[in-house]
């Protein structure tokens, strides 16, 4: 059949469809429109392994599932909110149902892709209300779907989700996150996506966008009992040296290192707000729990920070395997940059002074974030771009080390600096107003001389906390 005599069957087809539904009652029309969809794409499918989504399904989807008026139905029939959830049971049940995961996913593609129209309303709020069924009752299918719509969805309508199942699981009913926590060993693959989306979303520019304690403890608790779970994503899709732009990252690895660096000083700036508003020791935030919740939460991004240290660690030979070392960067310069920015910008902001220890250990974190990525070959940079970035930022011995790089010993054939001694290596920082720079310290000639830098010998490594 030519594709012209195709598209023609299918607009008939499709036409065929909606006249038998518009005389049902809404439910009803919902429900068989899933039924007659599900014909239909079935037997796409045994002609194309991958067909397109053409336009008349979509249209049956947005007057009898989200209700969008048509000219010649301007009134659409709505479901009322008992209507509303046995839709959404009829929907867990038929993803639950129907074994031929293709037909799933395109099914699931055609119901939640954005149009770019009135309808992605309400379709963002059904999908938001669907996947937290399935999240409760433990539709996997459901989850798996959500995980394929989750990477191929631009980043802007998955944290719409992201916050619908966060503001359900962690906000609405105290305790209910141990129902969120359970999908860890059913939907790993949904995990991984749910941290890259949440990530994004609480980015920690503001006290409003730092994660809830419970979100933090579920993903810390899921990432410490496997790091691996971070690459899921990425070990099981095929993969182009390009990443389109809009989209989700194929790793958390950058949202998961921003809440690491950027918590010691995002939670000392709610906290110095806090006093400044005066809630400190008032009825409403008990001071003793203010002070343990904080230390809690300090406890969470240290585990975390180790956590993703050591997936980094294993990351250079699974890009070796995919033959993507030194073309692909799981952890992109181009999102180091505003990162750097903003540290740089909470520091200033934040009075030295008082924020002495915060400052450091972001900073630390910071360098063995940046010195890790880089061994692994996650990011893609020079020493002498990261000098660039961070010159901006405060002094930080561990950070300096990182940037400057090891010492290599010096060439017999090349002469010895002339201003400088011998394995000394020149400082990126100018010393504060004040004090003057560091003189070269005597030889000790009765000591032992220093060992040179190997690069290939591996060393002990243990994160600051």
């Amino acid at each position: 059949m030519r594709p012209s005599q195709e598209a023609s069957s299918g607009r008939s087809a499709m036409s065929d469809i909606r006249h038998s539904l518009v005389r049902r009652d809404a439910l009803s029309a919902a429900k068989e429109v899933l039924y007659h969809l599900d014909l239909y794409f079935s037997s796409q499918l045994q002609t194309a392994p991958l067909p397109m989504v053409e336009k008349g399904p979509i249209e049956l989807l947005e007057e009898f599932i989200f209700h969008m008026p048509k000219d010649r139905n301007p009134k659409p029939k709505r479901l009322n909110s008992l209507q509303e959830l046995q839709l959404l049971e009829i929907m867990c049940n038929y993803f639950l149902e129907q074994t031929k995961d293709s037909v799933r996913q395109i099914l699931f593609s055609s119901l939640f892709s954005p149009q770019g129209n009135k309808a992605d309303d309400s379709r963002m709020a059904l999908l938001g209300k669907l996947v937290s069924m399935a999240v409760a009752v433990l539709r996997v299918p459901v989850l798996e779907c959500a995980a394929s719509w989750l990477q191929r969805t631009p980043a802007v309508y998955c944290v719409r989700l992201a916050r619908a199942l966060v503001e359900d699981y962690c906000s609405l009913v105290p305790g209910s996150v141990q129902t969120l926590k359970q999908i860890f060993s059913a939907s790993p693959r949904f995990c991984c996506q749910f941290i890259t989306a949440v990530t994004s979303l609480y980015d920690l520019s503001s006290d409003e966008l730092i994660p809830p304690i419970d979100l933090l403890e579920m993903v810390v608790s899921w990432i410490f009992e496997d790091p691996r779970l971070i690459l899921i994503t990425f070990l099981n899709t095929p993969i182009a040296a390009n990443l389109p732009i809009g989209y989700l990252e194929l790793t958390p690895l950058t949202g998961l290192i921003r809440w690491c660096v950027k918590a010691p000083l995002a939670y000392k700036r709610q906290k110095k707000a806090s006093i400044s508003n005066g809630h400190i020791g008032s009825k409403i935030v008990p001071k003793d729990s203010k002070v343990g919740s904080d230390q809690d939460c300090h406890a969470m991004y240290s585990k975390l920070h180790l956590s993703v240290l050591q997936v980094m660690m294993i990351l250079q030979g699974h890009l070796t395997e995919k033959n993507l070392y030194g073309r692909l960067g799981l952890v992109m310069f181009d999102h180091i940059l505003p990162l750097v920015e903003e540290i740089s910008r909470l520091s200033d902001e934040l009075n030295p002074l008082n924020a002495t220890s915060e400052i450091e250990l972001s900073l630390d974190r910071l360098a063995q974030a940046l010195q890790m990525a880089m061994a692994s070959g996650a990011l893609l940079c020079t020493r002498d771009d990261l000098r660039t970035v961070c010159a901006r930022l405060p002094h930080n011995n561990l950070l300096q080390l990182v940037i400057s790089g090891p010492v290599q010993p010096q060439q017999q054939q090349q002469p010895a600096h002339t201003s400088l001694p011998p394995g000394f290596y020149p400082h990126i920082h100018t010393p504060p107003l004040g004090y003057p720079a560091h003189g070269a310290r005597p030889s000790h000639p009765t000591l032992p001389s220093v060992q040179s830098f190997i690069p290939g010998m591996t060393f002990p490594y243990r994160p600051l906390h």
